[in-house]
């Protein structure tokens, strides 16, 4: 039995989200490394296993705005470093909700993920917002950067650990809490869009 971090089964869990299916890959494996084995094909994101996308993405978790001092900081490109990290995290939402945090991750990555945003049309001189449909592998990229932007936020400055926050924010989306950046975030996306049909 191949276990992820050799101690969760991942080829049990479903993904409940059709769209989302053939972009959240749980194929069983210990370490969620492929070192860009994938990078040759189109869509190679979505070959690669979803804890994996999560790892790269706390490496490089963009800036909000102009605010770069909020991540910067901890972006050190250090592969095993947030490995670590991500493993931690796992920990904390097991001891916190009973059940396999890899399922825990996949539903919050469905609860989270925005179906619709908005773009600026160009018209004559006018700009005006038009609502799109979001595309499947984007809407998985837009959550795990809110889980991650809103981890580094709330560890910024503070004596909270990156692990901590980032269980946290999980747990939260999982829940559909309003509080958690992610869901915060797709609300006001899908609010957005809906105003500017």
């Amino acid at each position: 039995m191949i276990k992820l971090f050799n101690r969760w089964e991942t080829d049990k869990i479903k993904v409940e989200d059709p769209g989302l299916r053939p972009y959240i890959n749980l194929k069983p494996i210990i370490v969620p490394k492929t070192g860009g084995r994938n990078a040759k094909y189109m869509f190679y994101k979505s070959k690669d296993h979803i804890v994996e996308r999560l790892i790269r993405r706390l490496m490089v978790p963009g800036h909000r705005g102009k605010k770069h001092t909020l991540t910067s900081g901890h972006c050190c490109g250090k592969m095993l470093h947030k490995y670590k990290v991500v493993e931690k995290t796992f920990l904390i939402i097991e001891e916190k909700t009973k059940k396999n945090p890899i399922e825990v991750f996949v539903r919050a990555i469905e609860n989270a993920a925005p179906r619709d945003e908005i773009t600026t049309i160009q018209y004559g001189g006018a700009k005006y917002p038009k609502a799109v449909e979001c595309s499947p592998q984007r809407r998985v990229d837009i959550a795990l950067r809110m889980f991650v932007q809103g981890a580094y936020t709330k560890s910024f400055k503070s004596k909270r650990k990156i692990e901590e926050c980032l269980a946290e924010e999980i747990i939260k989306a999982y829940n559909l809490d309003p509080s958690s950046n992610a869901i915060a975030k797709k609300m006001e996306l899908e609010r957005q869009a809906d105003a500017s049909r």
